[in-house]
């Protein structure tokens, strides 16, 4: 999630962890270690561009190392915070805040690698948006009440708040996928396996993606929060293949072998461009939730074969794509 969700998260169990005499050191010390998985954006290559792919949401974010990023945290905390916060209890804040920074982000769809090293696996349980206003701008409101009142309820009221928000979004998840089984079975699509993705900024237009042989099958499915559940049809595409989609493109390649690692950065879901079969991109996003038109991909070049991908993003927005996702948000039909 964004760096402030972050924070907010670290700050509301920091000072839970610190308790009443270090609190307002425990809530800052969970602030900032809140964020600190996210010093892994720094880790790119001006020759490599999908070398930030790959450790972004990496071995910072693993289970297993929090203790290690909590220790050094920590101490580099420790001498602003030790009249208040004895080291020990600096550490506790620091792992909790990192901890929870993992599962958080493991709680959308972009994928972490929380098992590292033990599983290279990137986890995303589609409960919750990458940004999402809702989450977050409630609990900075009751942390802020933390800190100058020196309440822990307000803390423990905002971690409430952000775990059944979250859980919440799991409940969303699981009706919007119920709703695109049910309407693949009306369109002939048997023992289909529905993946839903939270859209932007909220928890009730989900994109879903489902495989029939070799289709993606792309919609967006509308769950209001009182039973209100509508399907926008989309598009099919076909499932990508490197062999077929490039058959001069030699398999041990450097360019084949970073298709390899955008494939395992989309969890599997690549897919060719209608119109620019050049580009290959990721089908979990869209700025339209039931569209095919990329968020982001590679451009493939086999002349290039021993060149690095370049890396694109797709982000325009138009007044269109505004309006399309403006009307899924309110349940409206779509010109």
């Amino acid at each position: 999630m964004d760096p402030l969700s972050h924070a907010v998260t670290g700050a509301a169990i920091g000072a839970l962890v610190s308790g009443r005499p270090g609190l307002r050191a425990g809530l800052i010390a969970g602030a900032l270690a809140g964020m600190a998985p996210d010093l892994d954006i720094f880790l790119r290559s001006e020759t490599d561009p999908l070398l930030h792919l790959e450790f972004h949401r990496g071995f910072t974010h693993s289970l297993f190392f929090g203790p290690i990023l909590a220790l050094a945290s920590a101490a580099i905390f420790h001498p602003f915070v030790r009249s208040r916060l004895p080291f020990a209890r600096n550490f506790l804040v620091c792992l909790a805040a990192i901890w929870l920074h993992g599962l958080l982000d493991a709680a959308t769809s972009y994928g972490t690698s929380l098992y590292w090293p033990f599983s290279d696996a990137r986890v995303g349980w589609n409960m919750i948006a990458v940004i999402d206003p809702l989450y977050t701008a409630p609990a900075l409101g009751l942390v802020a009440a933390t800190f100058f009142g020196c309440r822990l309820r307000w803390s423990a009221l905002a971690l409430l708040w952000m775990g059944g928000y979250v859980a919440l979004g799991g409940v969303q998840r699981e009706r919007a996928q119920r709703a695109i089984e049910a309407e693949a079975q009306r369109r002939g699509h048997s023992a289909v396996a529905a993946e839903a993705k939270p859209s932007i900024f909220n928890q009730v237009v989900f994109r879903t993606v489902y495989r029939v042989e070799d289709s993606y099958f792309v919609d967006a499915v509308r769950v209001g929060y009182f039973g209100s559940v509508k399907v926008y049809p989309g598009s099919e595409v076909p499932v990508f293949d490197r062999a077929t989609a490039f058959p001069d493109l030699p398999a041990e390649s450097r360019l084949a072998r970073d298709i390899e690692r955008f494939g395992h950065f989309s969890m599997g879901f690549l897919y060719q461009v209608p119109g620019n079969p050049e580009i290959v991109a990721d089908l979990r996003y869209a700025l339209v939730p039931n569209a095919i038109d990329p968020l982001w991909g590679i451009l493939v070049d086999p002349a290039r074969a021993e060149e690095h991908a370049p890396f694109e993003t797709f982000r325009e927005v138009t007044p269109e794509r505004r309006d399309h996702f403006r009307r899924m948000l309110l349940g409206q039909p779509l010109p």
